[in-house]
């Protein structure tokens, strides 16, 4: 797929030239989503497009999974998320003539995402065949304040000639767009295709609204529409899919006529079409009451607060600066007004892996939202202790105590049918874990108000359930997939070994912290004393010959993977069967490496400097999730430099559309990795102490980082140059100890701190990546 190309801009994304080849990219790239509704960067007049889609979050329909083989334990149901109807469309005639520049060149077009002001602008000259030129101008919103809220400024003026123009503006249901799954089974498409059963259908001078039903899922969603217009003459009408409104005028030249379009979405699993139907309203009437010029200025507001606390600044790469900004700017309206659903794998941007959330979000975009946004995280943590009955439910299906996770879902329910890459990857549990610990020591709140005790809980008991203590004492985890998908269904995997190590004390601390809460989740000191045990006998394999961690038990004993041979054949699982590489030295993404990040207590410098030289040259990075955790942990290890390379392939993988998938929708594991490559790879920040630790280091072809982040209550801004490191006290009334390069220094808002910049001090060279598979900066 060819990425559109942009200008390089501080504050803007930039389409200058806009084209139909890549549209599919440009129309991920220019989403505009509060996580609560989303829509993809399609043009006003629909035509042409790569994918239409408006998501609303926690809507999805379901859908049988079928299996060659039966199976005890597999998930019967699948689920994928829907396009809602879709109000975008603004189709203009001048003289008759549709704009469609598919037929006409077009002698402006272009469009730009202010990520300050929160709109996606868009403007065309058009000269007509009758040769009338005229102006379309247009400002998209999806308002970070109004969560229920997109609205849209259109307006057409001609220049130099009359002109009869009509704006065909609709609210348009039923297929607008394909299915979100890849799937050939008839029963699947049957469900999807037709999902929504209508409801009702209402039509007024200026509007209308719509009320579908999902077939399956029983979730009712409601679409309002309403339209204030300037100039011209208005007429709807409405049909069981559509609601058609019509504007109509006869300018002069310098004339024009504008109109406002307003449309407001709900959805409930128990509220009536009555009910729903309302709240779509009273989110269009909202909305006018505060105007056009009122949703700027809340959006602009909204924004200001994010830039106040979450900008990120770098001197010497231009191309990057406007890549970690867009990051920042994505990741925040993922989960701005999200409530009572996840975050998916693409938030509302795309129909990529059916809308499913992943562990990744518990790994990279709930942290980072805990540094920047730490109410926007505790929502998405509350949503997943809400699915603790069905991981209960999960788990007794597997045999197992506790809870066990989805590793793929919308509901919270098992999805996958897949299970040595979802079953097996028990570790979801312990990411999940961590994102509740985390957050409870970022923001210095009580754990169990966000349910997370009962989720530490019921993690520990699982891992002792599953876990098998030897003769000799060792707790080893048996039949388990770590994060690397080509390496599947092992034993001893590190990574998850040394998480629910930490799963099983964060447990036992928490316990013991509240122990009244405790002992009514049935905890006792018995059981407590048996979480540390299996912890401190947890087994952690090691190659005394090679002097590495063997990713899992055996590992490094595994047949080398041939790249040299195979180095245009990527990604991997695309060209080979997993019984040819499962059992090959050839990673898809860091693992290992992860758990010196993750499990950094557990590894020695040197150990951290070996084991980053080792799994640098199998990994073929074939997920977008492993440049980022690459990049923090080459910084690790002391080379700031590729981690500066790796820190661009995360930050450019939509932008330039590396993986060549980005038409699908973002990639928000890798936008909140993003930021994290950043703050804790060249920033060496680490939240998982009593304090915050920082560890600059600045690439040779930076002069200048700084970032902002939210710590117990306080905001601190970290700028590093050449001259040093300096702390700076923004928001709060209490010292806050900052330990950087592992000295403890208090800060105030009245005296912030500075350290020298340190030399890297690798202990190795900078290691090597297989052939051609290079950080693609």
């Amino acid at each position: 797929m060819t990425a559109p190309t942009l200008d390089v801009d501080p504050w803007l994304v930039r389409e200058p030239h806009v084209e139909p080849g890549t549209m599919p990219v440009a129309e991920s790239l220019f989403s505009l989503s509060n996580g609560y509704v989303g829509i993809r960067g399609t043009l006003d007049e629909v035509e042409p497009f790569g994918m239409r889609g408006t998501y609303l979050s926690g809507v999805y329909e379901t859908h049988p999974l079928s299996y060659p083989e039966g199976g005890y334990g597999q998930p019967e149901v699948g689920q994928a998320m829907l396009t809602v109807a879709d109000g975008t469309p603004l189709r203009l005639l001048v003289d008759g003539v549709p704009l469609d520049l598919r037929e006409f060149e077009l002698d402006v077009h272009e469009r730009t995402l202010d990520l300050r002001a929160g709109t996606l602008d868009r403007r065309v000259r058009w000269a007509t065949p009758s040769g009338t030129t005229v102006e379309v101008s247009s400002r998209r919103l999806v308002s970070l304040v109004e969560r229920s809220v997109c609205a849209v400024r259109y307006e057409v003026r001609v220049l130099d000639r009359p002109a009869h123009v009509v704006v065909r503006s609709e609210l348009a249901a039923g297929e607008v767009t394909p299915a979100g799954v890849d799937n050939d089974d008839p029963r699947v498409a049957e469900c999807l295709d037709e999902a929504f059963e209508p409801r009702a259908q209402i039509g007024n001078a200026s509007g209308g609204a719509l009320v579908e039903r999902t077939r399956r899922s029983g979730i009712t969603v409601a679409a309002a529409v309403g339209h204030e217009v300037d100039g011209g003459r208005v007429s709807t009408r409405v049909d069981e899919q559509h609601v058609v409104t019509t504007v109509a005028a006869d300018l002069r030249p310098g004339e024009g006529v504008t109109v406002v379009k307003v449309v407001g979405y709900s959805w409930s699993h128990d509220a009536g079409s009555d009910s729903v139907l309302a709240e779509a309203s009273g989110a269009v009437s909202s909305a006018f009451d505060l105007g056009w010029e009122g949703l700027l200025a809340g959006q602009r507001a909204a924004l200001d607060e994010l830039w106040a606390t979450a900008d990120v600044e770098v001197d010497g790469d231009p191309e990057l600066q406007q890549a970690l900004r867009y990051t920042v700017f994505q990741l925040f309206s993922s989960a701005a007004c999200i409530s009572g659903a996840p975050v998916g794998a693409k938030g509302l941007t795309g129909i990529g892996y059916s809308g499913h959330t992943f562990w990744d979000v518990e790994g990279f975009v709930v942290p980072a939202l805990t540094l920047l946004r730490p109410d926007a995280a505790a929502r998405l943590l509350r949503w997943r202790a809400a699915t603790l009955d069905l991981a209960r439910e999960r788990a007794r299906t597997l045999g197992l105590a506790g809870a066990s996770f989805a590793w793929r879902t919308i509901s919270g329910r098992e999805v996958s049918a897949y299970w040595p890459a979802s079953t097996a990857a028990m570790h979801v549990n312990a990411d999940i874990a961590r994102a509740f610990w985390l957050h409870q020591n970022v923001t210095g709140r009580d754990l169990d108000t966000l349910g997370g005790l009962a989720v530490l809980v019921e993690t520990a008991r699982s891992w002792v359930s599953a876990g098998h203590e030897d003769a000799a004492g060792a707790w080893h985890l048996y039949g388990m997939t770590g994060p690397d998908e080509y390496t599947g269904v092992v034993d001893d995997n590190v990574f998850t070994n040394l998480m629910a190590r930490r799963n099983l004390r964060w447990a036992a601390d928490a316990c013991e912290r509240l122990p009244e809460r405790a002992s009514e989740l049935g905890v006792d000191d018995a059981e407590t004393a048996a979480w540390r045990s299996a912890a401190d006998a947890v087994h952690v394999p090691w190659d005394e010959r090679l002097r590495v961690h063997p990713m899992n038990d055996n590992f490094t004993t595994y047949r080398e993977w041939p790249f040299e041979d195979e180095r245009d054949h990527y990604p991997v699982q695309e060209h080979h069967h997993y019984a040819d590489f499962y059992r090959r030295q050839v990673l898809k993404q860091a693992d290992l490496v992860q758990a010196l990040w993750w499990c950094r207590d557990e590894f020695t410098a040197e150990e951290v400097a070996r084991d980053v030289d080792y799994y640098e040259a199998r990994t073929v990075r074939d997920s977008s999730l492993s440049a980022a955790v690459q990049a923090v942990v080459c910084a690790q290890a002391q080379h700031p430099d590729l981690a500066l390379r790796y820190l661009r392939e995360a930050a450019l993988v939509d932008l330039r559309d590396v993986r060549g998938d980005t038409p699908n929708g973002l990639h928000l594991a890798a936008v909140g990795g993003t930021w994290l490559a950043f703050v804790a790879g060249l920033g060496g920040l680490r939240e998982d102490a009593e304090d915050l630790e920082i560890a600059p280091l600045l690439p040779s072809s930076l002069s200048r980082t700084a970032y902002s982040v939210t710590w117990r209550g306080s905001l601190l801004r970290v700028e590093t140059t050449r001259e040093g490191t300096t702390v700076t006290l923004v928001r709060g009334e209490e010292p806050v100890t900052v330990v950087v390069d592992g000295a403890p220094l208090s800060v105030t808002t009245a005296a912030p701190v500075h350290a020298p910049l340190r030399d890297p001090t690798p202990l190795l060279d900078e290691p090597s990546q297989p052939v051609g598979r290079e950080p693609r900066t």
